[in-house]
């Protein structure tokens, strides 16, 4: 099934001064010294559009005016295409700030028309841009019920019936015969479909019947799709100077959302992003602030990103306000394939722990997330170390195994940091009651050429059946009879 989805920017030309989730501060935006655009707040003062400049000034003393800038539309609807190839390969520029994809393939991928619409709306809004959707099986007439907030039509029947009512002046090419148009009473395409054809093609043109041919459904359409560049580096510039970290993450959402689309559009996943925090330039240059976050797991999802850069950035006091935000995608690899297992994992699966963990170290802090890391020894103080995370996954493949006895050996589930002394009663351990031996001695004699140690370890019970890990510390080379000294060292669970 051929679907596109046509996308409307409507707002633009202002929103590459001011994007949505800008406070509003009045922006007006120009064009030949008259309004083309304004912000709520302006409109709520009485800028209209068309209004000069001088009204405008009257109107509102402290508006914010912008001169209508071409090559910033241009560049913001080229990253917006970008981000959009998260959906699908096939996005293309059209005319007067409206996007065009082909979501034909995709809609199975992301559950169905509505759901993936709402993803689109999503993107659009986080990179600070509003958008009005349509839908058609022509990339033509999804253009047409863009511009004129048509709504959808998902069949070509009810696409004809939409497209007949629309007016005979949208079509760009027949602009220039609007006033002959409406002298011979022609006022929708309909109606324009219904003159001779030989006729409106040596008074409009071929370019006007083409496009209703390609909007109708009855000619073939070629565009030219955006291409992924080879690598990725973007770059926002704010638009006022920030003094809170937290006031970056929509500026850094925008940049994430153009590194998903990047990475599937190459089918990459990404191991370790920087977000670069520019400061004052010229004179007063300070060196940018980097926020560094790396992945257990290579991920190519916006949320997750998002997540893990609020996390870093509520934490992160900054040394002076943010001009701009720069974001690198520093190590990229292919996409693994889907799991292919036929159940899934009980309480969630290998990602969805290695994203917890990911969340953890953004809110934590990588020295307090830390996993045990085994080392060969049969001393339990050094038998296992701990270390981040992080360091676990580069560290496992280079570790030394543990003796293969360790594991059938009758070891507690927690450790004491330093064992504790306990008191002899009636010649017994005691700790809370009279501790009663349940094991034979496990005898350690280790560590000659760094710690030695020489015990025999026991599992003990207490009088409320609680097992404890306990060890009665021999001394070598004594003559004297002296009383055993007893430790508690572990807890079994």
């Amino acid at each position: 099934m051929r679907l596109w989805i046509g996308l409307h920017l409507h707002q633009l030309p202002l929103e590459v001064f001011s994007p949505n989730w800008c406070n509003d501060a009045g922006s007006v935006v120009l064009e030949q010294e008259r309004v083309l655009a304004a912000s709520p707040m302006a409109r709520a003062a009485g800028v209209a559009p068309g209004m000069r400049r001088g009204g405008v000034l009257m109107l509102m003393p402290d508006a914010r005016l912008h001169v209508r800038s071409p090559e910033r539309e241009a560049e913001a609807l080229n990253t917006a295409a970008l981000a959009l190839l998260q959906y699908t390969p096939l996005v293309a520029v059209a005319e007067e700030s409206t996007l065009l994809i082909d979501i034909g393939a995709s809609l199975r991928l992301f559950g169905g028309i509505r759901a993936l619409c709402r993803r689109v709306r999503a993107s659009l809004r986080a990179l600070g841009y509003s958008g009005v959707l349509s839908c058609a099986p022509t990339a033509r007439g999804a253009w047409m019920l863009a511009r004129r907030r048509a709504g959808r039509a998902l069949r070509i029947e009810s696409l004809t019936r939409r497209l007949d009512n629309l007016p005979a002046s949208l079509p760009p090419p027949a602009r220039a015969y609007a006033t002959w148009f409406e002298g011979i009473g022609c006022f929708s395409l309909g109606a324009m479909r219904r003159l001779p054809r030989p006729g409106l093609q040596r008074r409009c043109g071929r370019a006007l019947l083409d496009m209703l041919d390609a909007a109708y459904g009855m000619a073939p359409e070629l565009f030219e799709w955006v291409e992924a560049p080879t690598s990725f580096h973007a770059k926002i510039e704010l638009f006022d100077r920030l003094e809170n970290a937290e006031e970056c993450l929509m500026g850094a959402e925008r940049l994430v959302q153009q590194l998903t689309g990047w990475l599937c559009a190459h089918q990459l996943a990404v191991e370790r992003i920087t977000l670069l925090l520019e400061h004052e330039r010229g004179r007063v240059a300070r060196p940018p602030t980097p926020v560094e976050i790396a992945l257990a797991e290579p991920t190519w999802r916006d949320e997750h990103l998002v997540r893990l850069l609020r996390e870093r950035l509520a934490k992160l006091i900054l040394e002076a306000p943010v001009i701009a935000l720069v974001l690198d995608a520093n190590q990229v690899q292919p996409m693994a394939p889907p799991n292919e297992s036929l159940f899934p994992e009980p309480g969630g699966s290998e990602e969805d722990r290695l994203r917890m963990f990911e969340l953890l170290i953004a809110r934590l802090g990588p020295e307090n997330v830390l996993q045990a890391l085994p080392q060969a020894d049969y001393r339990p103080e050094v038998a296992n170390s701990w270390v981040p995370v992080q360091e676990k996954v580069r560290e496992t493949a280079r570790s030394a195994q543990m003796p293969p006895d360790v594991e059938s050996l009758a070891r507690p589930t927690w450790i004491l940091a330093k064992p504790i002394a306990l008191l002899m009663r009636n010649h017994r351990p005691f700790y809370g009651s009279p501790l009663k031996m349940a094991s034979v001695a496990e005898r350690i004699e280790a560590g000659w050429w760094s710690q030695t140690q020489t015990r025999d370890y026991f599992v003990a019970e207490g009088q409320d059946h609680t097992l404890y890990w306990v060890y009665r510390e021999r001394i070598v080379g004594s003559g004297e009879e002296e009383t055993p000294r007893w430790y508690l060292h572990g807890l079994f669970g």
